[in-house]
């Protein structure tokens, strides 16, 4: 930690990058301390929270892909007329591109927007499968607000099934880029433009159905929202909207950026590969500042008090491969969004920080500053993006572990929770197939608890169930459960993986993006690093072999199996201070192996798992542990990266940044 530095709180960024935003955006719709009913904001939030239920709850009816229907990955969002955020139960795109290019004024009712282009979704989109539908909401024959959704759809074009080519050098190998257009005009679809969609997709007939559901549903939504404004009128509805956002920025102030102490703060994680060039660090860098008294910013609607600045100096350059995420846009404002949820970290209890939202209220308290054109974070176009979550849920655990320096460990291990595998060929009936899946990984241990298992990142993802994918594709799932030992050890051990092994009756190819093969989720505070992610076709058979983690066609023949294990959580707190009642449940309950007690934690059981009697000797669980040498602040580094972290770090065992 180091002191805050006067003239770094009050510059300006260096490089405000991005599309023009001379567009109006992220005021206020009413007058500072404008009178509210209180009442009337609970029935305003509710409402809210209700209709984004409501258009999600129909995309996931409606829809046909299994990415959408099944998978449940797309998300809904509900913003005001400044493009503002309005409700935190899930995460959403932007409206900014879609005001950018069409003015307000020239909106109508039963228009639906539509576009998947990265680099004009001003950091919204990540890569292209990413379809995003934008209707506004009208009153009195004025746009109100907007309702968005999103979501990861099968495929649209480019060089491989599903539109994620793991070697692209340029984004235009990813498939079709649609920057906004007009979708349906006042009710009237665009079918031109749905048949040039449709026609670049290897899945024309899932894309057209899930697009037409995603847009029925927002206008559906639409319809509530109109509602609501004509039962009580745009002023009183436009006051809640302020106040809702108020509320939200008043308690991250105080509940929240109060438990990080003022002072300076470094740390930096890493992709470990792109695609392209062999493995290497690719380095993802933020800088924390945390100041009390920050000066008022009206240019960039910042109110005076605490602010964190979020500084990414030090990333890495543009990756060759597809690993690059567009965040300098608009500010920032996605990336805000995306990475405040892990502050929530800090709340006093379990309980109230499910209880905390993330809208458009945490944007003022946030500052977040970009190098210069041409790095991960502000990548130059065509650049490729599909991969891109290999950043962006990095910076998660990046903002995880510089909290943890400034708040003496007491966040969360790390997790790394998406990662996209699946298979695709011919079916049984000869018919083209492809199958992907969004498969979760254990979550960190905390200061308090052991981390979960099989945790997925998007709200509400899944897995898909095994009962359908056994009946439309031609495979069997022989096993899907937890992967014995891959959450990370520690005082709290980090959650476990998944292992799910399918066996196919036809020739197919094997795909997979995923990150954290070599690297392992860190552990903090003594903790040790999970497992990490591995793939191996026909184990234990003549041709077992590891398939690398970017893959896009890996032939496996019929009668092979798929052995998939996903990531572990790390550990929080030294192994050797875990309650050895707890390890002994671990070895019933199947999640940590009789070998890895011994190893891991020291504690030396007795009787057997099989017969019913397992326990532990006291005595000599207390020599063992006695024998060997405990976490130490002063001498040990604070975060523990695991084994694979040397192969790409010349040997060594922790980064500079990674001592307290």
């Amino acid at each position: 930690m180091s002191a805050v530095d006067p003239a770094y709180v009050t510059a300006k960024p260096v490089n405000p990058a991005g599309l023009p935003t001379s567009y109006e955006h992220g005021n206020r719709l009413t007058a500072e301390g404008t009178s509210v009913d209180p009442i009337l904001v609970e029935i305003v939030q509710g409402t809210l929270a209700s209709v984004e239920m409501e258009v999600e709850t129909a995309i996931g009816r409606t829809s046909r892909s299994p990415m959408i229907r099944d998978a449940h990955d797309f998300r809904a969002g509900i913003h005001d007329r400044q493009l503002r955020k309005l409700t935190g139960r899930s995460y959403s795109a932007l409206v900014h591109p879609i005001v950018r290019d069409f003015p307000l004024a020239e909106m109508r009712e039963g228009d639906v927007f539509f576009h998947n282009d990265v680099y004009e979704s001003e950091g919204g989109i990540g890569h292209l499968p990413d379809l995003c539908v934008t209707v506004p909401v009208f009153h009195e024959g004025e746009v109100v607000a907007f309702v968005q959704a999103f979501g990861h759809h099968d495929d649209i074009g480019g060089a491989c099934p599903g539109s994620m080519p793991s070697g692209a050098t340029s984004v235009y190998e990813e498939g079709l880029a649609v920057p906004p257009i007009k979708l349906w005009d006042a009710g009237v679809p665009n079918k031109a433009a749905l048949r040039i969609m449709t026609r670049n997709s290897r899945m024309p007939d899932s894309l057209a159905a899930d697009l037409d559901a995603e847009c029925s549903a927002c206008l559906m939504g639409a319809r509530r929202l109109s509602e609501l404004f004509a039962r009580y009128g745009r002023d009183a509805i436009e006051t809640a909207f302020d106040a809702i956002l108020d509320t939200t920025t008043e308690t991250y102030r105080r509940e929240i950026l109060s438990k990080i102490p003022d002072g300076t703060y470094v740390w930096e994680d890493y992709a470990e590969h792109d695609g392209v060039d062999e493995p290497q660090l690719h380095t993802q860098r933020i800088t924390l500042t945390k100041v009390s008294d920050a000066p008022a910013d009206p240019e960039n609607g910042r109110p005076a008090g605490p602010r964190l600045i979020i500084d990414f100096t030090g990333t890495s350059a543009q990756a060759k491969g597809p690993i690059n995420h567009c965040g300098d846009y608009v500010g920032g404002n996605f990336l805000k969004k995306w990475l405040a949820p892990i502050l929530r970290n800090l709340a006093d209890t379990p309980e109230r920080m499910a209880e905390l939202d993330v809208n458009e209220g945490i944007v003022p308290l946030i500052e977040m500053r970009f190098p210069e054109k041409g790095t991960l974070l502000t990548p130059i176009h065509p650049g490729p993006t599909n991969a891109r979550t290999f950043v962006i849920l990095r910076l998660l655990g990046v903002l995880a572990g510089v909290v943890a320096k400034a708040v003496d460990g007491k966040m969360p291990a790390d997790q790394e929770t998406i990662r996209y595998t699946g298979v695709y060929g011919k079916d049984l009936d000869g018919n083209d197939y492809l199958m992907r899946e969004v498969l979760g990984g254990g979550s960190g241990g905390r200061y308090y608890a052991d981390g979960e298992d099989t945790i997925h990142v998007v709200p509400d993802s899944r897995n898909l169930p095994t009962e359908f994918t056994e009946s439309r594709f031609p495979f069997i799932v022989e096993r899907l459960g937890l992967a014995v030992d891959s959450g990370g050890a520690g005082q709290f051990r980090g959650g476990l993986g998944y292992e799910k092994q399918i066996r196919m009756l036809k020739d197919a190819h094997f795909m997979s993006i995923a990150d954290r093969s070599i690297l392992a989720c860190w552990g903090v505070r003594g903790g040790k690093a999970g497992a990490p992610f591995q793939v191996v076709i026909d184990p234990g058979g003549p041709d077992e072999r590891e398939v690398d983690a970017l893959a896009d066609a890996e032939p496996i023949r019929a009668g092979q199996v798929v052995r998939i294990r996903t990531t572990g959580g790390g550990g929080w707190g030294d192994p050797l201070a875990r309650d050895p009642e707890l390890v002994v449940r671990d070895v019933v309950w199947g999640k940590v192996s009789a070998a890895a007690a011994l190893r891991d934690y020291g504690v030396v059981l007795t009787g057997s798992r099989d017969a019913g009697d397992l326990g532990f000797d006291a005595s000599a669980t207390e020599v063992e542990r006695a024998g060997r040498a405990a976490w130490s602040r002063e001498d040990d580094a604070f975060f523990d990266r695991g084994p694979g972290y040397a192969a790409l770090a010349d040997g060594a065992t922790h980064a500079s940044v990674d001592r307290i």
